[in-house]
């Protein structure tokens, strides 16, 4: 048997996009996609289907778009490639996957900035995250908005009472370098794996601890193979609404403004629900008899400071960003 070429797979793969592009270009309003890389009870998964009802109730149902979550549309980098061709309409995609694409968004990801999802939630509208937003076009794609998923926290199959605790463990990190940074200045190991694995790898100890959102926690029935929560608030998780620059460029004016307007309407919904269930979250594991242990931002400062520091140095809007959110929470 013959193996394919890589210039032969990229032909293949160049030209399945094009015929999708195609499709969805003749295709009805109907068919307008929405991707998510989350369960349905996710925050980004729920805000997306807020956006969709809202748009096909305020469009006379010019505007329908249906949501597909849990990535049954593709993993983020199929998803913005896609939207890139003009092969699928929107996408929720983790900030943090777009760190490889826009070095910038790595401010959201400064550990110690942020100690809950209000404070999040306010620094989405701060001059810098909407410069971070601009930038999505060099991308071909348009950025209309953030999706905060909370803030993350450890969930371990034994108790991590302080950070030194996770030494030589190792902790599934979402595969971007501020991330994997963050994990090895705490001498631990950090591990990637796709969303449907994490439950397996923890039961046949492939994983000891993993960096997570209690929405995702509760979604996966984490708890039932690692019973230990650590709560650190040490990163958000922002996500952001994607649109296809090649579908939104032939779009009518007045049907982006009423796109934008939707959504910051669904951005600012999402940032009061997730606050609201944060909470019902903590208490859903309260209730199924989690170990929860909380540990203070002095903790980890000093490693965070370093992190914090490079990449303010390194980065102008960065350091823009980092200065706005400080100044906000005056």
């Amino acid at each position: 048997m013959k193996w394919v070429t890589n210039r032969r797979l990229k032909t293949i793969i160049t030209a399945a996009l094009a015929a999708m592009a195609l499709t969805l270009n003749t295709a009805s309003a109907a068919s307008l996609r929405l991707s998510t890389p989350v369960p349905p009870g996710h925050i980004f998964s729920k805000v997306s289907e807020r956006f969709a009802e809202e748009l096909k109730a305020k469009s006379d149902g010019r505007l329908e778009i249906k949501v597909f979550p849990f990535g049954k549309l593709g993993r983020d980098p199929e998803n913005a490639q896609m939207l890139q061709a003009g092969a699928l309409n929107f996408a929720v995609i983790p900030a943090g996957f777009m760190t490889n694409r826009e070095s910038s968004l790595n401010g959201w990801f400064l550990p110690g900035l942020f100690n809950g999802v209000e404070g999040a939630g306010k620094a989405t509208q701060l001059p810098a995250a909407k410069a971070m937003l601009d930038k999505m076009d060099a991308q071909g794609m348009v950025g209309l908005g953030y999706v905060i998923a909370g803030m993350r926290h450890l969930i371990s199959v034994e108790p991590v009472n302080s950070l030194t605790d996770i030494a030589n463990k190792k902790v599934r990190a979402f595969p971007a370098p501020i991330f994997n940074e963050w994990w090895l200045s705490n001498n631990s190991a950090p591990t990637a794996l796709p969303l449907p694995e994490i439950a397996p790898a923890l039961t046949t100890n492939l994983l000891d601890i993993v960096d997570v959102d209690l929405d995702l926690v509760v979604a996966l029935k984490l708890y039932q193979q690692a019973p230990n929560l650590t709560l650190t608030n040490h990163m958000t998780f922002p996500g952001i609404m994607l649109v296809s620059k090649k579908w939104w460029d032939k779009q009518s004016a007045e049907d982006q403004a009423l796109i934008r307007e939707v959504f910051a309407d669904a951005e600012q919904w999402g940032i009061e629900e997730q606050a609201k269930v944060e909470q019902a979250n903590l208490q859903t594991l309260k209730d199924a008899k989690v170990n929860i242990i909380r540990i203070d931002a002095a903790d980890y400062a000093q490693e965070a400071k370093s992190i914090r520091d490079r990449y303010i140095e390194n980065d102008k809007l960065i350091a823009d960003f980092y200065n706005q959110v400080r100044a906000q929470q005056q």
